[in-house]
């Protein structure tokens, strides 16, 4: 997830590519990307840009119907907002797991009890974990 090839993954962890490629499908691999390079502070930042906008837009204006749907419209983004913050939890597990999983491949260097395997393992249950929390966000 950290920018490397599918290639140079399978090589690391000694699996076909098509192994890694099917995990990429799997797991999620590319929502947890995303979530990594968008950062929950620079989605409610530009959310509240928006906001500005429409409320000066609508002020410029001075028509009375684009101020009642102005409600409707903040209405939705406070929503965005608010779904934000309860996905907060779930990102901020993604970063940590991250952060593990980069240490851990450096720790695999020197430790020779740090397999392939157990890398496997417990990025399969990182993923499991992320899955149902995804699921249910309230859980974490």
């Amino acid at each position: 997830m950290s920018g490397m090839e599918l290639t140079e993954i399978a090589d690391q962890l000694g699996v076909s590519r098509q192994s890694v490629s099917k995990w990429c499908s799997n797991d999620g691999w590319k929502e947890a990307r995303a979530a990594k390079n968008i950062s929950r502070p620079e989605l409610v930042n530009k959310l509240l840009l928006a906001i500005d906008n429409l409320i000066a837009q609508v002020n410029a204006s001075g028509d009375p119907e684009a101020i009642g749907a102005l409600a409707d419209k903040l209405s939705k983004l406070s929503s965005t907002i608010e779904k934000l913050d309860k996905k907060a939890n779930v990102i901020d597990a993604i970063e940590v797991f991250m952060a593990f999983n980069r240490w851990i491949q450096d720790q695999a260097c020197y430790d020779p009890e740090i397999t392939p395997e157990l890398i496997k393992a417990i990025n399969k249950y990182q993923n499991k974990f992320l899955m149902e929390k995804m699921a249910s966000p309230s859980a974490l």
